[in-house]
């Protein structure tokens, strides 16, 4: 059993549940940060936890949302898959540290918590709050029930391996979310 298990909550509104999980990435970055915890068991939680969470956004919550929402369009929707694929890519960059105890990991954890904490941000604004304020309690409670199903699926496949990152971040190159590989050197990426 893992150090660091995952809350599995059964049911609940959409937008509580997408904000319980983002706290509890916080938490997972703050631990990361901690040179005296398990920081290899951290990494493996958040990691599963991250993917699972984008992965059942985008598959169940985004699209709804999108038909229900009047202010979350397919530019907020498409926006929230970019910046879910550029997490993709910082996640990788930390998975393939060897070490937990290394200036590498430091950075790799620093520059996670950046770009995960600007899409957090970003999607509680304006994604979330749009949600809140423009969908049914029981809309709410029926996406949050789409979003538990899979996100608890995602979960029992241990999404967060860095074999299953790396195709994750191949498809958004292939599908426009991220640039071209060859591209990337010239942008600064």
């Amino acid at each position: 059993m893992p150090e660091y298990p995952i809350p599995r909550p059964v049911s609940g509104d959409v937008v509580d549940l997408i904000l319980e999980d983002h706290r509890t990435l916080e938490a997972l970055m703050r631990e990361m940060r901690d040179s005296t915890s398990d920081r290899a068991a951290v990494r493996e939680a958040f990691a599963d936890l991250l993917v699972a969470h984008g992965e059942a956004e985008e598959a169940k919550v985004y699209p709804r949302l999108e038909k229900k929402a009047d202010d979350v369009d397919e530019e907020e929707v498409r926006h929230g898959e970019q910046e879910h694929a550029e997490i993709n890519e910082a996640l990788l960059a930390l998975l393939e540290c060897a070490g937990t105890d290394t200036q590498k990991f430091d950075d790799a954890v620093e520059k996670m918590s950046e770009i995960l904490q600007h899409h957090m941000t970003e999607e509680e604004l304006t994604i979330l709050n749009p949600a809140r304020e423009e969908v049914s309690e029981d809309e709410r409670a029926s996406l949050g029930s789409a979003f538990l199903q899979a996100r608890s699926e995602q979960l029992d496949s241990r999404p967060g391996t860095a074999d299953n990152v790396r195709r994750l971040v191949q498809e958004a190159h292939e599908e426009g979310l991220l640039p071209a590989e060859d591209e990337e050197g010239s942008s600064g990426s």
